[in-house]
């Protein structure tokens, strides 16, 4: 079976891998002048470090299998501790499902909300239990204010979401992305159900790649039949076979799998599958987002080495989102570093709706940043080096109602095949989550899904 991927980003680099694996032609087309999507390295002071997605969640096997399988060295985070930086200090940040709070106490302790805040917080056992959400949906955003108040998700929801999504949590699904916390909800107080969770495993959460999670991409690219530069302008599927058109004349298939941007795939469907498919893709929003990469003399660093970095709620106005002090959390970044006298440490702006966010030029976003850290931290050196990294529409938003959309979308797109049984199937962080481990589940689910029809 010859089969067409298009975009190669980590969801249609791993959908042409598990294709060739099963011995299919697989060729993969990608507009822009490079692979890899999200993830991305690059030199800063010397040292090629992430300046994309640096981490993937340890607790879903389908990242590290994959990386594993291809010959990569796993690692996973130092013990470093990340902080909130609210009122002007870092402070712990306390155990919670995704800012819902697990430890009342504990998160009294940390000081991120006001007496009035905490107290609210603490009535949520004695409150009502809402109508359940059933097979319906609502954000985030909206259960936690609810449950435990508008200062939680404030102080809490929204820093933690927006650095998974960069987007805001009272418009965000909870169905789609906290879906433990939907059930819960659906039990009655949260409270004792949060407190019940289960802490302190010894598995870790995340996990990385010695070296950067820039090379999974990069290795995946190596093995396959693959072309840059090769935009692709219509997919049409009821041929008597899948005809790919781009802009330097057209392929023929048995099938397609789309790994674009849901924006870039409502463009490309939007002709041959008519609007329903295209109009509920374009629904889905997109954050653009930009990662400032510094590299500091080992000298200048006022801190220590046992905090991995902060997230910054929305509420406090400042230009950064979060802050990862990569040599505190990954042993071979801060070993990297040491080796040319640098510790490296990287910053990110943008969240959902803030499109200019992109519009100040490099020296601009590098000079907002420096000016957050040294708030933070105190560090006012000048840095050896910095990298601005942008991604422009790089994070797709999970409104309420997205579980839906994404199920309409796959009916509309597994209904149109070709007279011979051609088919067409979609993946990527569009559809059933964000995280590197979902977006790989996602290329497999659209490589099953085209053997099955076929």
């Amino acid at each position: 079976m010859k089969v067409v991927v298009v975009g190669a980003g980590v969801a249609g680099l791993a959908a042409g891998h598990f294709l060739a694996e099963g011995g299919h032609e697989v060729v993969v087309l990608e507009a822009s002048e490079r692979v890899g999507g999200k993830l991305r390295r690059a030199s800063v002071a010397d040292v090629m470090v992430d300046v994309g997605a640096e981490a993937m969640l340890a607790r879903r096997a389908e990242g590290t299998d994959l990386a594993r399988d291809l010959g990569l060295p796993i690692v996973h985070p130092t013990k470093a501790t990340s902080k909130l930086w609210v009122d002007g200090a870092l402070r712990p940040l306390p155990p919670s499902l995704m800012g819902a709070p697990m430890d009342l106490d504990a998160l009294e302790a940390c000081g991120v909300l006001s007496p009035d805040g905490m107290a609210r917080a603490r009535e949520e056992a004695e409150r009502l239990a809402l109508a359940p959400i059933g097979d319906g949906d609502d954000s985030v955003g909206s259960i936690v204010d609810e449950r435990f108040g508008p200062e939680v998700t404030d102080r809490l929801v929204e820093p933690l979401l927006g650095g998974v999504y960069a987007g805001r949590a009272r418009e965000i699904s909870v169905k789609a992305a906290v879906p433990q916390l939907a059930a819960l909800h659906d039990n009655g107080p949260l409270t004792p159900q949060l407190a019940a969770i289960p802490r302190g495993s010894d598995m870790p959460v995340f996990a990385g790649i010695e070296g950067g999670m820039g090379l999974l991409p990069e290795t995946l690219a190596a093995g396959l039949d693959l072309h840059t530069g090769q935009p692709v302008r219509w997919v049409d599927p009821v041929q008597v076979g899948v005809v790919v058109e781009t802009l330097d004349g057209a392929l023929t298939a048995d099938a397609v799998v789309l790994a674009t941007p849901a924006h870039a795939t409502a463009q490309i469907l939007a002709g041959p599958l008519g609007a329903a498919p295209a109009d509920d893709l374009a629904l889905i929003d997109h954050a653009s987002v930009a990662v400032i990469t510094h590299a500091f003399r080992v000298e200048d660093w006022p801190l220590g080495h046992d905090t991995s970095g902060f997230l910054v709620p929305p509420d406090q106005h400042r230009r950064i989102k979060a802050s990862t002090f990569s040599f505190a959390k990954w042993d071979w970044v801060r070993r990297a570093g040491e080796g040319v006298g640098v510790l490296h440490l990287r910053t990110s702006i943008g969240r959902a709706r803030e499109s200019h966010t992109l519009d100040y030029t490099d020296n601009e976003l590098i000079a907002q940043s420096l000016g957050d850290l040294a708030a933070a931290t105190g560090v006012r050196a000048t840095p050896v080096d910095s990298h601005v990294q942008r991604w422009p529409l790089g994070l797709p938003q999970y409104a309420v109602g997205h579980s839906a959309r994404v199920q309409r979308i796959r009916e509309a797109v597994a209904g149109r095949t070709g007279r011979t049984g051609r088919v067409l199937a979609i993946a990527g962080a569009a559809y059933d989550g964000v995280g590197i481990p979902a977006v790989i589940a996602s290329a497999r689910r659209a490589v099953d899904e085209l053997l099955t029809r076929m």
